[in-house]
């Protein structure tokens, strides 16, 4: 396996209060009570049942129920609060945060950091399980949310799976127009939501406020030395509780860590930890009710709309977890980890609304088959989870690379937190590993297929890069000998390179087969930054060579959409500006063949190739004008 650090580069400090100065505090945690928090804010549909009527049931008695609530008072207080809102979200990238972000920010700091590598396949890795996490994010929500009406009356059990069928293609069928406008009610929705769930907890408390008493620690440590084992696999369900703790870093991007912050401390915890204490002391009055908690707390009249509410809120927390999935394909695609995708922009003012075809069309696949596969959400329990607790530990290991490496923090302070951190996410992971054989095998396979795809892109990259290396004559070289012989013909010609060092290979083959130059050559290279946004007056370098040949380097952030004419409109110092219409771009398209080199698997080297063969073409990704594009073909060996 190579460096896939190679991809990624740059240099910029970051902005450490995010992105709130783009917008007022109170409507961003509005925003993000309805974006980021609908995957947590689902979770009472169905992770206190699980606990209990999961693969390994517990008794429902007064130890067990403290215990396990106890457990989930000290996950969220521990987990969310403490590890992802206090410390984690400090770890932006210029406002952005999530996995890829994460990385890119200590691969800027690679002179700092030992075994970069390393930390960088833990980065990919952490992305790899995230596909298998939006796979199973809206299958399991949609069908907890829709189980709902079984308690209004057991004959409308056989439309369950069936309604969530429709209810999950409608959400994917809108995905090609955008949710900036369905968006805006969003965060009302799911405050409603938060409210009406806080609401019927403290009715829920009310009937016995003896449960008030679970938040005292001493019921965990209670429920492990009663039964160690079954509280020990409890945790795999416990678990289940902070699923989307990951989104509060992830889109702190859009929101800000201020307003993720507020909209937690505030509203969503108060209201799940009301919810979970209400849950709790329904099942200590009747323990039947086990069989859908959240649900029995509701009085008869209101489970139908309550099903309504909860199906809503289940799609909004889907659409969320959708949504991240296509920035996270975007923020792959750009750092090197993935081919050209075809990616829509279905908003012309925000930036993030964006649409990738191919990934939505693959998530709906999986999604219905999982639903069709497992047809409830507690056996869909059973392969959430590993994906969640992986994608916690590994953020926690590059955490610490940040605070010891980077931050610098005090080493005994810093050991204490990360120590702490590790022990409880591997806690969880260790115990959602037993449910590998129920269904936790689903996301580490997704995972598994991610991750080989996601190396096996920037490996066969950086090969390519090397063979193309190995040919490539020194453009001072080829300016020299060929002004003694080339004709000049009017007009500008844009030749693009992956790299900025030698003649590429487009402009080899043109000169070989047409036989002339244009007036004006440009060897143009499109480099990726480890900075989310790259300012306009860094975006363009241009390095005069000689006889009229330009060296131009456009810089992008990992977030911005690549528009080559645009920079181009801008560059300086490069003789008369660029007229579309008298430029010629001319694109090196390679057919790869694998080969018995050293390098990758022979396997790796066909997969590499049938990628670069479906991958976007580079005019439509640069957004070159077509009828100025020439494409040159040639064969290469990897």
């Amino acid at each position: 396996m190579s460096d896939p650090s190679q991809t990624i580069s740059g240099t910029a400090a970051a902005d450490a209060d995010g992105h709130e100065t783009h917008g007022k505090l109170l409507p961003l945690a509005v925003g993000a009570i309805g974006v980021v928090f609908g995957d947590i804010g689902t979770s009472p549909l169905y992770s206190l049942k699980e606990s209990f009527a999961g693969p390994h049931p517990l008794l429902i008695d007064r130890p067990h129920i403290f215990g396990v609530l106890s457990l989930i008072f000290w996950t969220m207080t521990l987990v969310v609060t403490i590890k992802y809102v206090f410390v984690t979200m400090r770890a932006d990238n210029d406002g952005e945060g999530g996995s890829l972000a994460l990385l890119a920010l200590i691969v800027r700091h690679r002179d700092k950091v030992k075994w970069t590598r390393g930390i960088v396949l833990l980065g990919v890795l952490a992305t790899a399980l995230f596909y298998g996490d939006a796979i199973i994010t809206p299958a399991i929500s949609v069908l907890s949310a829709v189980e709902g009406i079984e308690t209004v009356s057991p004959s409308f059990a056989p439309y369950i799976v069936p309604a969530s069928l429709l209810i999950l293609i409608g959400l994917f069928l809108i995905q090609s127009r955008g949710t900036a406008k369905v968006g805006l009610v969003f965060g009302p929705i799911m405050l409603f939501y938060f409210v009406v769930i806080g609401v019927m907890g403290v009715f829920g408390i009310i009937r016995d406020p003896r449960i008030l008493g679970a938040v005292n620690p001493y019921w965990a440590l209670n429920f492990f030395l009663l039964d160690p084992m079954l509280a020990f696999l409890a945790l795999g369900s416990v678990v289940l509780a902070v699923t989307g703790a990951e989104a509060l870093y992830a889109d702190m991007g859009h929101f800000g860590r201020k307003s993720i912050s507020i909209a937690w401390l505030y509203v969503a915890f108060p209201c799940l930890l009301l919810n979970y204490l209400g849950q709790s002391a329904l099942l200590l009055d009747d323990p039947s009710a086990i069989d859908n908690p959240f649900f029995r707390m509701a009085p008869d009249w209101a489970r139908l709309p309550l099903v309504a509410l909860a199906t809503m809120a289940t799609v909004i927390a889907s659409q969320a977890v959708i949504s991240g999935a296509f920035s996270v394909t975007q923020q792959a695609i750009q750092l090197g980890f993935l081919p050209r995708l075809r990616i829509t922009h279905t908003s012309a003012k925000a930036a993030g609304q964006i649409y990738v075809p191919l990934v939505n069309w693959l998530l709906l696949g999986f999604v219905l088959l999982l639903v069709l596969g497992f047809r409830s959400s507690g056996n869909l329990a059973s392969a959430y989870g590993i994906a969640v607790t992986g994608t916690m530990f590994i953020t926690s290991c590059m955490l610490a690379v940040l605070l010891f490496t980077i931050w610098n923090w005090n080493r005994w302070a810093a050991g204490l937190m990360i120590g702490s951190f590790l022990i409880v996410d591997g806690a969880y992971f260790a115990s959602n590993i037993t449910k590998i054989p129920d269904g936790g095998w689903f996301p580490l396979l997704v995972g598994a297929c991610a991750f080989t795809m996601l190396t096996t892109w920037s490996t066969g990259r950086r090969l390519m890069r090397e063979r193309l290396f190995e040919n490539a004559m020194p453009l001072e070289l080829f300016i020299q000998s060929a002004m003694k012989s080339v004709k000049r013909v009017s007009g500008t010609a844009v030749f693009l390179s992956a790299s900025p060092e030698g003649a590429p290979p487009a402009l080899l083959h043109n000169l070989k087969h047409n036989k002339v130059l244009h007036e004006r050559i440009v060897i143009l290279t499109v480099k990726i930054m480890g900075r989310p946004i790259v300012d306009q007056s860094d975006c363009v370098e241009v390095t005069e060579l000689a006889h009229d040949f330009f060296r131009i380097v456009l810089r992008y952030g990992f977030m911005q959409e690549i528009d080559i004419p645009a920079a181009l409109a801008t560059a300086h110092k490069c003789g008369p500006p660029f007229k579309l219409m008298e430029t010629s771009f001319f694109l090196g398209r390679q057919t790869l063949i694998a080969s018995e080199r050293p390098g990758m698997a022979l396997w790796r080297e066909k997969v590499f190739a049938w990628m670069m063969r479906n991958a976007e073409s580079a005019m439509e990704f640069f957004k070159l004008p077509p009828n100025r594009v020439v494409e040159l073909g040639s064969q290469l060996e990897i």
